[in-house]
C-alpha cells in the first residue's frame, strides 16, 4: 500500500502510518485485526498472508480477507498470486483443522476453542454437526459462502469424518480435501477479482512481494 517515505511504524499495531488512535487492551479481537492489517505495509506481506490463511482455517480468529484485500488493492497485477497463496494455505490449514477434530478434540481441546476462539461456540459446533449428519461432506463446498467460520467446518469434519457414522474415513477425507479446495479457491478468487481492476493494473505501489 502507498505510504509516506518518512512514515514510522506504529508502536501499537505495527502499521507504517505513524502513531494513531489506540484500541483498549481488552479489545483482543480488534487488536488482532489491526495487527493482521499492519502486515500489508511490510515486505513480507505475502508470507504473512500464507501463514494467516493457514492458521485461520484451524484456529486463528481473523479471516485472511483482512490482509488479502489491501494487498490486491496495493498491487492489482498480483491478485492471482495472492489469491493462489491464500487458497493453498487455506486448504492446508483445513487439513490441520481436520487433524485437530480427529486426534485432539476428545482430549479436551474443545474447551480451549470454546473459551478462546471468537465465533467458535458449542451452539455453532452442534449446528454444523447436524449439517454433517444431514448433508455429509457436501456442506464443505458451500462453507466459504456461509457466515460459519471455516475452522468450525474443518474441525467438525475431523470429528464427524472419523466417527461411527462414516464407513471409510480416508475416503471422506479425500472428498473433504477436494471440496475444500474447490470451495476456498472460489471464495478467495471472488475476493481478488472484486478488488482487481483493468485500469492502473500496472501500479506497483505495494511494498510486499
Amino acid at each position: 500500500m502507498s505510504v509516506a517515505a518518512d512514515a514510522e511504524f506504529c508502536p501499537h499495531c505495527g502499521a507504517r502510518v505513524g502513531e494513531h488512535h489506540k484500541v483498549p487492551w481488552w479489545h483482543i479481537h480488534r487488536r488482532l485485526y489491526d495487527w493482521t492489517l499492519a502486515w500489508a505495509y511490510r515486505p513480507s506481506a505475502a508470507i504473512a498472508l500464507f501463514l494467516m490463511a493457514f492458521a485461520e482455517s484451524s484456529f486463528f480468529p481473523v479471516p485472511p480477507d483482512v490482509l488479502l484485500m489491501p494487498l490486491v488493492l496495493g498491487n492489482r497485477r498480483r491478485w492471482f498470486r495472492y489469491a493462489s497463496l491464500c487458497s493453498i494455505a487455506s486448504v492446508a490449514g483445513g487439513c490441520a483443522g481436520f487433524g485437530i477434530g480427529w486426534l485432539l478434540w476428545d482430549a479436551g481441546v474443545d474447551r480451549l476453542f470454546y473459551n478462546y476462539v471468537p465465533g467458535f461456540t458449542p451452539e455453532v459446533f452442534n449446528r454444523v454437526s447436524l449439517l454433517y449428519d444431514k448433508y455429509n461432506f457436501w456442506i464443505v463446498f458451500t462453507a466459504g459462502f456461509t457466515p460459519i467460520p471455516f475452522k468450525v467446518i474443518t474441525i467438525t469434519a475431523g470429528v464427524f469424518g472419523t466417527g461411527p457414522k462414516v464407513a471409510n474415513s480416508w475416503l471422506f477425507f479425500g472428498v473433504f480435501l477436494v471440496a475444500g479446495a474447490v470451495g476456498r479457491a472460489g471464495v478467495v478468487s471472488r475476493q481478488g477479482l472484486r478488488h482487481e481492476a483493468p485500469n492502473d493494473a500496472g501500479d506497483d505501489r505495494h511494498s510486499g512481494v
